[in-house]
């Protein structure tokens, strides 16, 4: 699991810079090209993201509880989210939306739930 998260979290950074550089293919622009898509995307990524990396500390942690190492995940991710949304007023390519950062957060949020819910199944 941690090797996911480790490359998931690469990805997501690869992602970012790009966006920044605005150097995203127009194919994976194509993915998202309708109304909200960024919105979900947003939601999906950041909640994934969640999802590995809770997963991944729940079991290193083992004298933590679950809802501590998700709360303590989740809170990493949501600063260094609000920091990259808040950066984006710096990149001419790039808008801060107050919505995309609430999707980011409501997908860290059901990211670590899910994390949590299966953490609890096993």
């Amino acid at each position: 699991m941690k090797y996911i998260a480790a490359l998931f979290t690469l990805f997501i950074i690869g992602v970012v810079i790009l966006a920044d550089l605005d150097a995203i293919p127009s194919s994976v622009r194509a993915l998202y090209d309708f109304q909200y898509g960024d919105k979900l995307g947003h939601f999906i990524l950041y909640g994934l993201l969640n999802f590995l990396l809770t997963l991944t500390f729940i079991r290193p942690l083992p004298n933590r509880t679950s809802n501590r190492v998700a709360l303590s995940v989740g809170l990493v991710l949501a600063l260094a989210v609000g920091v990259e949304e808040l950066s984006q007023r710096y990149f001419s390519a790039r808008t801060f939306d107050l919505i995309d950062l609430s999707a980011s957060y409501l997908g860290l949020l059901v990211g670590g739930w899910a994390a949590l819910k299966t953490k609890n199944k096993r």
